[in-house]
Parts: C-alpha cells; sequence; structure tokens
C-alpha cells in the first residue's frame, strides 16, 4: 500500500452512531413505548427474507409528522455523512407480519401497495402487537440494504389521509399483461427513481397477473440493477468505440472509487473491491464479465450489478461503447454498510464531467488512476482479467501490424 488517507476509526464511528442513537430513543420514548404509534411514512415498505418463502413485510414509519422523504431517499443522500444516514434509516420503525411471497394480495398487502405507489409522505396509524424493539436478527448488517431501525409486530395499520399516487407507477401496477423485465424497463425509462422501483417490485406489484410475487427488499435491488444495466449493455454495444481512455473518481462515505474506460468493440466490465481495516489489513474481491455476461451470483454481491448500472448509464447517455474497469476501496470510516445504493449514487457522481480527466494511452490513464488509490498498482493489476485481455489484444494487434 502506498499513499494512506487519514482516516476515522470504525470505533470512533460507531460510538456517534451509538450516541445518535440513544438520544433518538430518548427524545421519542413515548412514542415508541406506546403500542398505538403514528407518524408520516416516508413512504417506506419492508419485505424480509428470514425463513423464505414464509416472510415478514410491513410499513416503516417513524415517530415524525410532515415532510419526511429524505429518511428513505437514497437518490437524495449524496453528500450527507455516515451518521446523517444511519440517523434516517434507524428513525424508521417496521410494522411486521409474517406471509407468503405468493399471496402479494389481501387486505393489508393491499393498503402496504397502495403506499408503495405514494409520491410524497403518508400520515400513518399503526397498532403494535407489542412494543417496538431492536431485531437481534439484524445485528449483523447486510451490506446490500441500509440499516433499520426498531421493529414491532402489527395487529393493524391504516393511512389517515388520501394517498398521492405517482401516476406512472400506477400505471404499471394494473397492467398485468407486461412481464416483469418490461415493467422495470419502462418504469426507468419514465424517469422512476431506482428506489422506488425497488419498492413496489418488491411489493408484488409488477409482472405478468399470475407471476406476482413478494421479494424480499435485498433481493430485488440486485434484481433491478441487474434487469436495467443488462438492457442498458445490449445497447451500447451498438455505439461506436470511445475514443479516448477516461479516468473518472469519487470518493464518499470512506468509499474511493476510480473506474477506467477503455475504447473497445465488446463489452468488457470488471470491479475490484479492496476492503481496509484500521490495522491496513486488505480483503480483496473482484468479479469480471465478457459479453456472455455474468454467469453467476457476483462474489462482491450487489455492488457488482449497481456499479454496472451508473456506468453503463454513462455510456448510453454519451453514446459510446468501452470496456469498463472499476476499482473501489473501502476504509474504515465506512463503519457501517448503509447499502449498494452509495456505489450506484457515488460512480454516477463519478461521471460527471468535473470528475473526468482523458487520455491517449491505456498505460497513462493506468497508472494516474493508481495514484489515486491507497493500494499500489501492482496489488491492483495481480488478479485483474481486464488488464490481462486488454494487454493480449494489444499483442494480437501489434502481430498483426508487423
Amino acid at each position: 500500500m502506498h499513499n494512506v488517507k487519514k482516516i476515522s476509526s470504525t470505533q470512533e464511528i460507531r460510538k456517534k452512531l451509538e450516541k445518535n442513537w440513544i438520544q433518538f430513543l430518548n427524545i421519542n420514548s413515548r412514542e415508541l413505548t406506546n403500542k398505538n404509534f403514528s407518524g408520516s411514512s416516508p413512504p417506506s415498505v419492508f419485505v424480509g427474507h428470514q425463513h423464505y418463502p414464509k416472510i415478514l413485510v410491513g410499513p416503516m414509519v417513524p415517530p415524525i409528522h410532515g415532510n419526511t422523504s429524505i429518511l428513505d431517499y437514497p437518490e437524495k443522500w449524496i453528500g450527507k455523512s455516515i451518521e446523517e444516514i444511519a440517523s434516517f434509516r434507524s428513525s424508521l420503525v417496521r410494522g411486521v407480519y409474517r406471509t407468503d411471497i405468493h399471496r402479494p394480495f389481501g387486505k393489508y398487502i393491499e393498503s402496504l401497495q397502495e403506499l408503495a405507489m405514494a409520491d410524497i409522505p403518508a400520515e400513518s396509524e399503526l397498532v403494535f402487537e407489542k412494543t417496538p424493539f431492536v431485531n437481534i436478527e439484524q445485528k449483523n448488517f447486510d451490506i446490500d440494504s441500509a440499516p433499520y431501525g426498531l421493529v414491532a409486530p402489527l395487529k393493524n395499520f391504516k393511512t389517515l389521509s388520501p394517498i398521492s399516487i405517482d401516476k406512472r407507477i400506477e400505471n404499471i401496477f394494473y397492467d398485468k399483461d407486461l412481464n416483469s423485465t418490461q415493467s422495470i424497463l419502462k418504469l426507468y425509462q419514465n424517469g422512476v427513481e431506482i428506489s422506488k422501483i425497488n419498492r413496489i417490485f418488491s411489493m408484488g406489484m409488477i409482472g405478468l397477473k399470475n407471476n406476482r410475487k413478494l421479494v424480499p427488499t435485498r433481493w430485488s435491488i440486485a434484481a433491478i440493477d441487474d434487469i436495467i444495466s443488462t438492457n442498458l449493455t445490449k445497447e451500447i454495444e451498438n455505439y461506436p468505440n470511445l475514443e479516448l481512455y477516461e479516468v473518472h473518481r469519487y470518493h464518499h462515505l470512506g468509499n474511493y472509487y476510480t473506474i477506467i474506460f477503455i475504447p473497445q468493440n465488446n463489452w468488457i466490465f470488471e470491479m475490484q473491491e479492496a476492503w481496509i481495516n484500521n490495522k491496513g489489513k486488505i480483503v480483496m474481491g473482484i468479479d469480471y464479465e465478457d459479453y456472455k455476461r455474468l454467469n453467476h451470483y457476483p462474489s462482491i454481491a450487489g455492488a457488482f450489478f449497481a456499479a454496472r448500472l451508473a456506468v453503463s448509464e454513462y455510456l448510453d447517455k454519451i453514446k459510446k461503447n468501452a470496456a469498463v474497469w472499476v476499482l473501489r476501496e473501502i476504509h474504515p470510516d465506512y463503519a457501517i454498510p448503509v447499502g449498494v445504493w452509495q456505489v450506484r449514487e457515488g460512480i454516477r457522481n463519478a461521471t460527471k464531467e468535473e470528475n473526468i480527466i482523458k487520455f491517449e494511452s491505456f498505460d497513462k490513464a493506468l497508472s494516474y488512476a493508481c495514484t489515486l488509490m491507497s493500494l499500489s498498482k501492482k496489488e491492483w493489476l495481480k488478479n485483474s482479467k481486464i488488464y490481462k485481455n486488454i494487454k493480449e489484444q494489444r499483442k494480437i494487434l501489434d502481430y498483426l501490424h508487423f
């Protein structure tokens, strides 16, 4: 390693998070110790994965009234601190009840589906079987989903006022002749944010009538990023090649991103992750795909699909074809995982013009990219398939031009 960045320790950040959590509990103790609970849902719903296919599902509501949309709106979280984001999520109380994934209907589910279609916060009232508590099953944070707050078994749920519905979502909900992929792509093309598509996909609200089912939130996030980015990469293959090599960079929440765009005829995508702890120990992860696409679930999980979506959006926007190599370092100040939204939004920000530098050669682009990271060039190249692929292609071209 070289060029190690100054970092806050994981313990220091976790202490701040714990202090904020205790303060939240104290301020809202009256509401949080009552079985009758009310607040403005951002809107937000939760579909769990424990004990699948008999899963927990329910609304997420804070003990707060008014405009609470920021509490479950990842696209608006760029520039927020990890403490702020954790506070947003931990303020949401989940009321849950157990159901089967194959039953995306009934009075209770339909009330949640209506909530999921809302385009502004909805005043909600919940009656719990017992007072909210911390779910110990979530003591190990999920790297794909944002963290959650208290949970309680739900006895009753209703919204207290007419819900303002997003018509783009409502139209898809009632169109039961479109399959899930077609529905997701149509919503995306109509400008619906990924977080909102995820919400209704989880609630079994899209797809062919007889195929609809509830989908755990953590699984639906990866599925949506995969479906949209797969479609975009097929379009990208029809575009002319990028003229120059591009290096994009961005960092937030203890995550450092450097992305190299390489002029190339066929789609190639690789993402490397380096998790660095307080003692400097490094754990690497890597996934690679070519034009045949990935044939297994990525070892770096949903981060792969989130990154692929962000880079494919960029190439589709500029109407160019390229191979893409994403380098990601995760430092100790990323004290708790907040979800793969930060990968998607971080790389989306990396593709903004002010974060791009162009080069005429691959070697210069690669050397510059590695100077932006703590790991050395040698460490990044050691297991890279895309690097070996590019070098091999250059050897073939040199031979043909001999």
